[in-house]
């Protein structure tokens, strides 16, 4: 396809309108594939292939045709200039990025050129982890950050796409969507784990019975909450009931 295009760096940003000023509203990461849209200046208006997910990126020399076989299973997997612990560089791969393994040495393996990673930090592309927690878990403590989808911060529906996007399954960006993605049962405040509780605007998930983990705004980071207490807080807070809640 010609206007099939992927990301080559480790994550950018959306934004919502094509200018300076713009905020962010939502991230792409390693390995994602879009389509252009249409051109302004110095953006790109995109959709992306996955989520169908609208908005701008700035303008720059996007490559084509990746074929990925493997993704990244941790937080953030370093990326090294040789097959050599001493060539690190600075960046890093984030959690479910998607590559094409060419070349393996020793305990790396090359995704593009002078790029390596190493293989206990990839899966290849079918794998599945099943149980959310150990997804959920790898983003503990993690800075919330509005649009944000990595290591370097992440929001709460972001928080709970990448466990579908990970397993190659379909989910949508925002709560707003989310929400109406899937039919849910009338709230009684009795909560099973991998129940996802909705809020205008915000989602946790249950771990448990009696806590839930989320991308929450107010504490700045991923943390783990009494769901009963959690639901006093919002409501006093924001003036917000529990909307709608369903299983993982």
């Amino acid at each position: 396809m010609k206007n099939n295009f992927y990301l080559n760096k480790p994550f950018i940003n959306i934004f919502e309108k094509p200018n300076k000023f713009s905020k962010v509203s939502s991230q792409i990461l390693y390995g994602e594939k879009f389509k252009i849209v249409s051109k302004k200046k110095n953006y790109l208006k995109i959709k992306t292939m996955y989520d169908k997910y609208i908005g701008y990126i700035k303008k720059d020399k996007y490559p084509k045709n990746l074929v990925s076989n493997y993704k990244v299973k941790v937080l953030k997997a370093n990326i090294f200039k040789e097959p050599k612990i001493t060539k690190k560089t600075k960046e890093c791969l984030p959690f479910s990025s998607e590559i094409n393994v060419s070349d393996t040495k020793s305990k790396f393996f090359r995704f593009d050129k002078n790029k390596w990673i190493k293989k206990s930090e990839v899966v290849k592309i079918n794998f599945k982890i099943n149980n959310y927690l150990k997804i959920f878990n790898l983003f503990k403590d993690c800075k919330y950050l509005w649009g944000g989808k990595t290591f370097r911060g992440i929001d709460c529906s972001a928080l709970i796409q990448i466990y579908f996007k990970f397993n190659n399954k379909f989910y949508p960006r925002d709560t707003i969507d989310q929400i109406k993605f899937r039919r849910g049962r009338k709230n009684n405040y009795k909560f099973n784990t991998g129940d996802l509780i909705y809020w205008k605007g915000h989602v946790a998930v249950c771990k448990n019975s009696k806590y839930l983990i989320h991308a929450y705004g107010p504490l700045k980071k991923v943390t783990t909450m009494p769901i009963e207490k959690t639901i006093k807080i919002i409501k006093k807070t924001a003036g917000l009931k529990v909307k709608k809640v369903f299983s993982i």
